[in-house]
């Protein structure tokens, strides 16, 4: 995908307002055991992940934000280590303001 084709995406096909941020999480592929990872930006309908495990466009996996229970999301595109993903259900937004708010407070705490 060139630059003007991720921008023109970013531009149009956007289902809700991107809220950037840098904050650890769990993730695990279905039947794996969780490890920690980043989340560099996300909305109530999906998330950058910075991960070095491998994902495959389409298939899913499970995330637990900072304070919340596991949630499936399914992975749209991967480049290099970094991967985007839907949430399976959108996020509530005041779940999303509470990820924004920790991620200010403390970018990569562990959980």
């Amino acid at each position: 995908m060139t630059a003007e084709q991720q921008t023109q995406l970013d531009q149009q096909g956007r289902l809700a307002e991107r809220r950037h941020l840098l904050v650890s999480v769990k993730v695990r592929r279905p039947g794996e055991p969780w490890f920690v990872s980043r989340v560099a930006d996300m909305s109530v309908t999906g998330f950058r992940l910075q991960s070095f495990m491998k994902l495959i466009v389409g298939s899913y996996l499970w995330i637990m934000l900072p304070g919340f229970e596991a949630r499936r999301a399914q992975i749209l595109w991967t480049r290099a280590h970094e991967s985007g993903c839907a949430f399976e259900h959108p996020l509530h937004p005041a779940i999303l303001d509470h990820v924004v708010r920790l991620s200010e407070d403390r970018p990569t705490q562990e959980l």
